[in-house]
Formats: C-alpha cells, sequence, structure tokens
C-alpha cells in the first residue's frame, strides 16, 4: 500500500434536505439509513480503507461532531480528527486538510471524499480511486469523478467534459462547470451527452491543490498560512480556531475547479448516489409492486404509490391515497411533502428555525 496517499472525508455538513432524520446534533452522515448497523460515514471510512491505510485517513468535521465520531470510528487517532471551529463550506476544509497533510508528507496525495454517498461497485470504485491517484501523481493535474446522469436532475452540478488526454483511457479536460440547472438545462445536458453529474469526489496532490490556491483563492491560503510551522503540532488547534472563522464560506467547485486550467474528469460507474434527498434514497432501495419504499416501518398502506414512508420508533403507519410522497416521522417533527418538491425541503427547514426555534431542526 503506498504510504504516501491520504483521504480526506468531510463530515461536517447538516444535511437539512434529509430533515427531519437528519438535524443538526445528529446530521445524515451518521445514520444508519440501510439497516446494516453502519452509518454512512462508517461505511465511506470503510470503503476507502483497502486503499489508504487508517492512519492516512483524516477527518474534517465542525467541533460539534467529534463525539460521534470517535464514538462511531475509535480506530481513527484524535489527531486525524481536524475539528472546524465554524461551518464555512468545503474550500477552507479543503485547503486545512491539504496543508496539514502536506506539513506531514510533502508527497502527500489525497483522495478527497463526502461522508455521505453510496457506493454500490465498490471494486470499480477502488480501481478508479487507484487509477486516479496515479493521475495527479504524474503531473500538475486535478481530479474529479463524473458519473453518467440517468435522469435530468436538478439536484447535482455537472460537468462538461473536453478532449481526451493523450496515452490515458477514460480521462478528459474539463470544458464546463454547471453548479444545479434548471429542469430544462438538465434536460439538454442529458440529451447532449457531453455532462456528467460532479461526484464531489476529488483528487490531487496536496502540494498542487495548495499551488491552485494560491492562484485561484489566495484570500484562503493566506489566512490559513498567517503563521509559519504550525500545522502538524500542538499550536494548530489554538491556530485554525483564530483563523478559520474568517475564511469566506465557499465550495472547493467555486473558489477552485471552475476557474483552473488544469482540471480533468475521470467518468466511472461505481453505483453511485450522493444521497443528498429523500428522492435519491427513494430511487436506491427496494420497492414494493405499488412503488412504494418503507424504511425500517410498519406500513399500512392504501391506494398509495410512489411513496416513501420512514418513521422512527414502533410506530405503524396507515395512509391512503398518497402519490409520490414522502411521509417522514423523527422525534418532534413529521414531514408529508411531494417527492417532486423535494428541493424546497431545505428552505422548509429554514422556516421552521425562523417560527417555530432550533429545537425543531
Amino acid at each position: 500500500m503506498n504510504t504516501h496517499r491520504y483521504c480526506v472525508i468531510m463530515c461536517g455538513g447538516v444535511g437539512s434536505r434529509f430533515w427531519p432524520f437528519s438535524r443538526n446534533n445528529c446530521p445524515k452522515q451518521f445514520l444508519d439509513f440501510f439497516g446494516t448497523g453502519k452509518s454512512l460515514l462508517q461505511l465511506t471510512v470503510e470503503r476507502i480503507s483497502p486503499i489508504v491505510r487508517p492512519e492516512n485517513i483524516i477527518l474534517v468535521t465542525n467541533k460539534q461532531y467529534a463525539g460521534i465520531i470517535r464514538e462511531q470510528l475509535p480506530q481513527i487517532k484524535e489527531s486525524n480528527i481536524l475539528l472546524e471551529p465554524a461551518r464555512r463550506n468545503t474550500a477552507p476544509c479543503v485547503c486545512w486538510a491539504a496543508l496539514h497533510i502536506h506539513a506531514l508528507d510533502p508527497e502527500a496525495s489525497i483522495v478527497t471524499l463526502p461522508s455521505d454517498h453510496l457506493v454500490l461497485k465498490e471494486n470499480e470504485f477502488h480501481k478508479a480511486i487507484d487509477e486516479g491517484l496515479s493521475f495527479v501523481e504524474s503531473g500538475d493535474r486535478l481530479l474529479t469523478l463524473g458519473i453518467r446522469p440517468t435522469s435530468p436532475n436538478t439536484g447535482y452540478g455537472y460537468i462538461q467534459q473536453g478532449v481526451t488526454v493523450e496515452g490515458v483511457e477514460g480521462i478528459r479536460r474539463v470544458k464546463s462547470f454547471t453548479e444545479k440547472p434548471n429542469l430544462e438545462m438538465a434536460k439538454v445536458f442529458l440529451q447532449c451527452g457531453e455532462f456528467f453529474w460532479n461526484s464531489g469526489i476529488f483528487l490531487w496532490t496536496a502540494e498542487n491543490i495548495l499551488k491552485a490556491f494560491k492562484l485561484y483563492a489566495p484570500e484562503i491560503l493566506q489566512l490559513l498560512t498567517a503563521s509559519e510551522g504550525v500545522y502538524g503540532t500542538p499550536k494548530e488547534t489554538e491556530f485554525i480556531d483564530r483563523q478559520f472563522p474568517n475564511a469566506p464560506n465557499i465550495s472547493i467547485d467555486y473558489a477552485i475547479m471552475e476557474k483552473a486550467d488544469n482540471v480533468y474528469v475521470k467518468i466511472v460507474d461505481l453505483g453511485w448516489s450522493d444521497l443528498g434527498t429523500w428522492k435519491a434514497l427513494y430511487e436506491v432501495s427496494p420497492r414494493n409492486a405499488d412503488g412504494n419504499v418503507t424504511q425500517n416501518c410498519k406500513v399500512l398502506a392504501s391506494d398509495c404509490k410512489g411513496s416513501m414512508f420512514a418513521v422512527s420508533g414502533d410506530k405503524i403507519v396507515v395512509a391512503a391515497g398518497l402519490k409520490d410522497y414522502i411521509v417522514a416521522d423523527n422525534g418532534n417533527a413529521l414531514l408529508i411533502y411531494p417527492i417532486a418538491d423535494e428541493q424546497k425541503i431545505r428552505h422548509i427547514v429554514n422556516e421552521v428555525k425562523t417560527r417555530f426555534g432550533e429545537n425543531y431542526i
């Protein structure tokens, strides 16, 4: 196993589109959605472990979730859990992780993973990561994995592929990025054949992603390098606690990937879903003859079609006449909402917070 290969797992999100199961105090990455006895985060760590040493797996999360992570992943040493003092999206997260790793190993290459994805074809995943890391280790390259779209999904970002890379099979230059298009545009992308879903899985060397920050997001790099020699030392936590909250709230896509001229995409078939929404979970779950999904609960449904039922505790759901609906009950909140409008759930959560308080989110 290559000792210079690292994995960064981003696990600090709140997963508001999975409300009311995903809550501020326990977001979706810490939940067992499939009844396997393992959370999405645990499955992610398990998935990457055959190709990255446990001591080279770095978790980046919010301080609020330190206890949950230590409970779920006791095998990860505490110094490998980077605790953000504030939520600042993925660009500051990636920059900090790269600086931390580079201080430990200047020759490091890194695969950066979200913590809440589903990957059914693990052998293909391992092959793609191995080939992708070899690609970025051989030049100044930033690589993302692209997924062939199966529907005009408006919840994903899209990557337009460009010219092929000579001598490298399955990897192309990126022509453009589009962040979550409207339905009409997504239909055009699907028909065109040049556009792929952005998986949010990125590969690069620590040196080259830091070079990209210097070129395209210097304000983040300058902020996080204001003091020399702090990374990998006891001074790192104090420095990050002071500096990190001042970082801009921006994604790695906007800060780097859409600007850089050395971005590539590898098209893969991983049996992938980002599990970002109830609909995404519905699409990968077993359905009965009426197209209904029952998620670890008892349901008596009459004339219900294409609907999803997810209820915590020992409750029985009795429903009639529902077509393409989400019924999700957890704790002090019940959601009954059309699957077609699921992208609005994030805004509904904000409204719930404003009207009824943080106790419900």
